[in-house]
């Protein structure tokens, strides 16, 4: 680990003693308190993503574990595709509203993991209209102005969402470059602090269709990794209905792709050469699959291309989870798959580029640094294939680091959890 990453997280750790302290003092009186805490969480963004369907399952499994006495209800913008009934099978006692007026029911409204403060009309409405707490649980949040902006819908930290900040309970930043935007930008909210994202936590599984899958094209458990493709641009044009062709963000992906791509081809030789491991190609995001084909699979040496399995549909997140814990590892120009493969102990390599924002940054402060390569460095493309390899090479050390980065995630999801009971339960 880096020493900057040691004292980032040393950093965190210390933030964080006196409120978990605090909420340690209120704990015997939420567990006797004759009327539990009533959570909304405001989450479930869109479902042709498999990242954004597992912020949900996420954050309702810390709540299941860590504030069990806790009712649930999951307010979201959408759970169609199948999602609905992933969620249902593992939570059965979730409630699942559609409404304002039946969201607002609750004594708490929970704003789950997200690019930046996505719900962020909700957030004032149930501000404005009901004058209950609410909190932030591990978003990214840019300075207005930041580069990576120009695909975002927003303008970050301006005036109007530094209001709502300020008005929070707690705020949780996924990544320790939004928790300084956050800190300079003097927001109120009584809790600041490193939250990670809420997919780590994220256990849906569908273990037979994964097993069927890996048993058709020949992926034996442990003998193979997964790689992910993504474009600087995700080309949504092609897979949600009305959205729009954008020729500017077409041209830079059109610009970038190759680029992007060839060190992850450069992985896949080595690996498959080295090692004898087999690949799986596999989306992240709807829109992948082709992409995944033209830039990883197709251009690939006859010998190397023989043993990569490219996966043409798409799949939900409890058959990925599924997939992924019997990888050897995973490296992705992706971030939330990478993310559920750590939340479960499976090594992971993060290649991001300025337009995903900073999110790819809580690689260093969950003590995985040298498992992040910024792209629009060559200095680091440079070095993507050489650590894939050595991941390749000994799984066993590969695991015990992602264990560790999972361990230090999971104390964060208890101490940040024992914040959240504490607001929620000063609620009822």
């Amino acid at each position: 680990m880096h020493v900057s990453s040691a004292l980032r997280r040393r950093q965190f750790i210390s933030q964080t003693s006196a409120a978990v302290t605090a909420s340690a003092l209120f704990s015997n009186l939420f567990a006797t308190s004759p009327k539990p805490p009533r959570i909304v969480l405001r989450s479930s963004w869109q479902t042709v993503n498999i990242g954004d369907i597992g912020h949900t399952p996420g954050v309702l499994a810390l709540i299941e574990k860590h504030i069990p006495e806790a009712e649930v209800t999951l307010w979201p913008m959408d759970v169609r595709n199948g999602v609905e009934e992933m969620l249902q099978k593992r939570f059965p006692k979730l409630r699942i509203v559609r409404t304002k007026e039946e969201a607002f029911e609750n004594d708490f409204l929970l704003h789950g993991s997200g690019p930046y403060l996505t719900a962020h009309r909700d957030v004032a409405a149930w501000k404005a209209e009901t004058s209950k707490p609410y909190g932030v649980y591990g978003i990214t949040m840019a300075a207005a102005g930041d580069p990576g902006l120009k695909i975002m819908r927003n303008n970050g930290l301006d005036e109007y969402c530094k209001e709502l900040l300020d008005g929070a309970s707690f705020v949780f930043l996924r990544d320790g470059k939004s928790l300084q935007v956050v800190k300079d930008a003097r927001v109120k909210a009584p809790v600041i602090e490193f939250g990670p994202d809420g997919a780590f936590a994220a256990d849906v599984r569908d273990d037979d269709s994964a097993l069927a899958f890996m048993k058709k094209h020949g992926l034996e458990e442990g003998r193979f990794m997964c790689f992910l493709p993504n474009l600087r641009n995700a080309p949504y044009w092609k897979a949600k209905p009305n959205y729009e062709f954008n020729e500017i963000k077409h041209l830079r992906n059109e610009e970038m792709k190759e680029h992007d791509h060839a060190p992850l081809r450069d992985a896949i030789i080595a690996i498959v050469r080295e090692t004898g491991m087999k690949i799986l190609v596999c989306p992240e995001d709807s829109t992948q699959m082709e992409t995944g084909k033209e830039l990883l699979v197709d251009p690939l040496p006859e010998d190397v291309k023989a043993k990569v399995v490219w996966r043409e549909n798409f799949w939900l997140t409890n058959e990925a989870i599924s997939t992924y814990v019997r990888s050897a590892g995973l490296v992705s120009n992706e971030m939330h798959s990478p993310i559920m493969a750590i939340g479960n102990s499976i090594p992971a390599i993060v290649c991001r580029f300025v337009e995903q924002t900073t999110k790819g940054f809580m690689w260093q402060d969950i003590g995985l640094g040298d498992w992040l390569f910024d792209l629009d460095k060559p200095e680091e493309l440079a070095r993507v294939a050489s650590t894939a390899l050595a991941m390749a090479k000994d799984p066993a050390a590969a695991k015990a680091k992602a264990a560790k980065a999972r361990e230090f995630v999971q104390q964060r999801q208890r101490e940040t959890m024992a914040i959240l009971r504490n607001a929620a339960g000063g609620a009822v």
